[in-house]
């Protein structure tokens, strides 16, 4: 069963900070993967071209883990643990326009090549709101 976000941390997931998201290769090691992240109330969502490694190793092994932390409170962040429970193509490249748009203020630039969306359903949530 998913774990919610708590509601009052739902930004550093929804706004543009990039997520530190790993996947395990099929050799046993750990891939560390700087990433636009979004949450759409259920699920995180992030995307990758088709046929990218982290794709790969993510439908050999799909256990995820994802931190995020705030810029201006270095103790309020969310580490998640959870599993790829699904792909989905990026029909005409919205999802990742929408994500360039809220990380760097443009449309995505490099749209010759096919993405896909992963789904990931958080299975564990650490969640620290701050010291302020």
């Amino acid at each position: 069963m998913a774990q919610p976000i708590p509601e009052e941390l739902t930004d550093l997931l929804t706004s543009n900070i990039l997520g530190h998201v790993t996947a395990l290769r099929p050799d046993g090691t750990m891939a560390a993967y700087l990433m636009w992240v979004d949450y759409d109330g259920e699920h995180i969502l992030t995307s990758s071209m088709v046929g990218s490694r982290k794709a790969t190793n993510w439908q050999h092994n799909p256990h995820v883990t994802l931190s995020v932390v705030d810029r201006s409170d270095d103790w309020r962040y969310l580490i998640i643990r959870g599993r790829v429970v699904g792909t989905r193509p990026d029909e005409g490249l919205a999802f990742i326009d929408r994500m360039s748009m809220r990380y760097t203020g443009g449309p995505y630039r490099f749209r010759e090549t096919p993405r896909e969306i992963f789904v990931i359903e958080p299975d564990s949530v650490r969640a620290s709101r701050g010291r302020r």
